[in-house]
Formats: structure tokens, sequence, C-alpha cells
């Protein structure tokens, strides 16, 4: 974990568990409030702001590149399960993504909660506050919502790319964060 290792010492934002460590790129931002616990690994300009909590005691969270957590998100993988998020996607404000996986592109809204072994296609929406059910499939370029959710409509280009601008914003956002706070 090169650039987040002060010494022998870890921050206080990494935390191995039962031998098992997390691994940042060294230009991933990881805000010092947030954790990351055991087999979590995190990819090349990718951003976890303040106070999510990535989990993986005993499964394994991968992060792709250039990928956005936003604040107060919980990211766990239960015994055995690799939760993966795919490069390039955004995950909104205390989003909790539980067992689940999340392709290319895809945004994950405020509030939404994603269970076991649901997947999300690539470039995919999840709306705010959503319940994305136990082995539900979100198609690829599809907007769902509901509580549970629900397939409203096929997503326009348009959108797509307001995805994709939404995550540059966030991830310009990190790189300021970067140079004001020293790790």
């Amino acid at each position: 974990m090169p650039g987040h290792l002060k010494g022998d010492r870890l921050p206080l934002s990494i935390i191995p568990y039962n031998g098992r460590r997390p691994s940042v790129d060294p230009s991933a931002f990881i805000d010092p409030t947030s954790r990351l616990v055991g087999f979590v690994k995190v990819g090349r300009g990718s951003a976890v702001f303040y106070g999510s909590v990535l989990r993986a005691e005993e499964g394994e969270v991968w992060i792709g590149e250039h990928v956005a957590i936003l604040e107060h998100c919980l990211v766990e993988a239960p015994s055995g399960v690799r939760v993966t998020i795919g490069d390039g996607s955004l995950i909104s404000h205390r989003a909790v993504v539980h067992g689940a996986s999340i392709g290319r592109g895809a945004l994950v809204g405020i509030g939404a909660i994603l269970l076991d072994g649901a997947e999300v296609g690539d470039e995919a929406m999840v709306a705010a506050g959503t319940v994305v059910p136990s082995g539900f499939k979100v198609e690829p370029r599809s907007l769902v919502a509901g509580v549970p959710a629900r397939l409203v409509r096929r997503l326009s280009e348009d959108e797509v790319n307001a995805i994709e601008s939404s995550l540059e914003e966030a991830l310009r956002k990190a790189e300021r964060y970067k140079q004001l706070i020293k790790l």
C-alpha cells in the first residue's frame, strides 16, 4: 500500500483482519474517517469518502479503477462472497452494498440498498432509496426504482453521460482532498 504507510504503521482507516490486509493503489484517495477492513482492494484513481466502511473479514471486496464511493456508505462482503464494483461506477451517499455486485459505469443512488446476490449491470442506475432484493438483476443501461426495485425504463445516452459527469466531479474533489489531507 505505497502512499498509505508511515514507517511500519498503518493509518487508522486501514485495518487488517486475521491476516487479511486491505490493498490500496497509491493513486486512490481514502479519507481518514473511512474504514477498510480485511480483504479489500481499491483500484487506481478510486476514492472512498468520509465515514464509508468497506468490510471483508471473510469475503472479498474489489473496487475497480476510477470508482467513487461517497460519504457514509457500507460495502460488505459476507463470508465466502466477492463483492465487485466495476470501473467508473459511482456509489452515492449512505448507500449499502451487501453481498451484491455492480458493473462498470453504474450509479447507485443516495440511500439505495443492494442485498446479497443482487447484480447491477453496466451503465445502469439504481434510484435513490431503492431496495434491490437478493438475487435481483438490474439489466445494463436500465433504471430501477422502488421498494422493492422495479424496472422503470431504459437509460438514454444523455443519462449515461450524466453518470460519467457526476463521477468525474466526485473524482476531481477527491484529487483536491488528497492535497488538503496529508495521509
